[in-house]
């Protein structure tokens, strides 16, 4: 039996298209790069947008939504090793997902939501990180979560277009809030994967991405002595 690899869905989007070499220092070493500085009121807003859709059906928050009520959210999920064909290792899921929906048709949905423009992209760009998750509950170790099937995927984006405020202190935003319906894919995420572990069984790291700024740091860092 070959290693064991855990594996965080939210790296399959932007730090494996930024980086490989950090990707698998990542995983094989433990060395991460420190976190990304980001502007903690998308956080809050995606916050807010979890508690307004928490136990609400669908219908009654967004009608492009499947039909369903919203399940959970904020959830950690941890899937049993599961095995690719050609790789003497395996990998597991383990991160935090944002929002399960139950649908009305005794399946389950994966929802993200996002404070952005609303964009074709974001379809291919978070279809790893979606799918990983549908995999994960529903091949979850004993006590955490397990839904299943999980039939659909995607994402719910606020994008806010207005902002407006009262002589007395108080302002608002509005915005449009789009449902991206992306499909799950189990073949092509595993194939993915198969590439992923392809880096991962490597004897070392890769060279760092020409545009990865901590790499370009690390060398010119090594190269001036400091």
């Amino acid at each position: 039996m070959g290693q064991i690899w855990k594996l965080n869905p939210s790296d399959f989007a932007f730090l494996w298209e930024e980086c490989r070499r950090c990707f698998y220092l990542k995983v094989v070493k433990g060395f991460q790069r420190p976190p990304a500085l980001m502007p903690k009121i998308f956080s809050r807003i995606d916050g807010l947008m979890k508690e307004f859709f928490a136990g609400k059906r669908t219908r009654d928050v967004l009608t492009t939504l499947p039909e369903g009520t919203v399940e959970c959210g904020d959830a950690w999920v941890e899937s049993t090793p599961i095995s690719v064909k050609g790789h003497k290792s395996q990998f597991f899921i383990r991160g935090k997902l944002d929002t399960v929906l139950r649908l009305d048709n005794a399946s389950y949905a994966i929802i993200d939501f996002k404070t952005s423009e609303a964009k074709p992209a974001h379809s291919s760009l978070y279809a790893r990180q979606l799918n990983a998750y549908a995999l994960g509950v529903e091949n979850a170790v004993p006590g955490k979560l397990r839904f299943k099937p999980a039939t659909r995927l995607g994402l719910v984006v606020y994008e806010p277009k207005i902002f407006s405020a009262t002589p007395q202190g108080r302002a608002s935003l509005d915005g449009s809030m789009t449902w991206i319906d992306i499909p799950r894919n189990d073949a092509q995420f595993l194939n993915f994967i198969s590439e992923v572990l392809d880096l991962l069984e490597r004897g070392a790291p890769p060279t760092g991405s020409p545009l990865c700024q901590w790499c370009a740091y690390r060398a010119k860092s090594r190269r001036t002595g400091f």
